[in-house]
């Protein structure tokens, strides 16, 4: 069964410095029939202004994710974490116990388009933690690569994976499902057919009860799928 989230249908907030498209409720938007998806709580797409941000703010108990799709942002954490995330690289928070973070369009110039994504973990009170990762050149490209999770370049406090793949028309990704598991499909960019069902640049897929995923685009895209407990 595969439940499509069209981009358009998501969450809309925008502001002077910010413009963001939710996958599910989040902050001041609510939708009862889109809070989360098992334990995949948060998708949102965000475009941020050059020089603006994110200032210090608190998060506790909750895996959070950073994808950056073009332009970079500045991470700077009460741990005394610091970096700079591009595209092709991956960032990873526990929040934990709790953690106070801010991240920033460093360019004076170049807005920064990014996902921003948080998983529930498996257990709460986790000691907070960092992790950055960069991907070597095509290590993403033309299958899915499992970036974070038990198999992934980062870790995360959740039975779950999630995998990336830049993709050229021609070209297939293909992901099994072994039984009572469960997958969320996001296209961050691009088009193209998920099991022969049209996807396009942010929309997204809750899929159950299939035994197998597969991609094909019709145009050069970067997909994200998840794999779920």
């Amino acid at each position: 069964m595969i439940q499509i989230r069209r981009s358009d249908e998501r969450g809309h907030a925008k502001l002077d410095w910010l413009d963001s498209r939710f996958t599910f409720s989040f902050a001041n938007y609510f939708d009862p029939e889109h809070v989360q998806f098992r334990s995949l709580r948060v998708i949102n797409e965000d475009h941020v202004a050059p020089g603006q941000g994110f200032g210090m703010h608190p998060h506790r108990d909750m895996e959070i994710i950073t994808y950056i799709l073009d332009g970079a942002i500045e991470h700077r954490d009460n741990m005394g974490n610091r970096g700079v995330i591009r595209p092709g690289e991956v960032q990873k928070m526990s929040a934990g116990t709790g953690v106070m973070h801010s991240e920033f369009n460093p360019s004076k110039t170049q807005p920064a388009h990014l996902l921003q994504i948080w998983l529930m973990p498996d257990h709460k009170g986790i000691k907070p933690s960092y992790e950055q990762h960069t991907f070597t050149p095509g290590e993403i490209a033309g299958q899915f690569q499992p970036i974070a999770g038990k198999d992934g370049a980062v870790s995360i406090h959740q039975d779950a994976e999630l995998f990336a793949a830049k993709l050229e028309p021609g070209q297939k990704a293909g992901h099994p499902l072994a039984e009572g598991r469960h997958a969320w499909i996001q296209v961050a960019r691009g088009a193209g057919k998920l099991n022969g069902t049209e996807l396009k640049a942010g929309d997204g897929a809750a899929i159950s009860d299939e035994r197998s995923i597969t991609f094909e685009p019709s145009e050069p895209s970067e997909v994200l799928l998840f794999d779920l407990a």
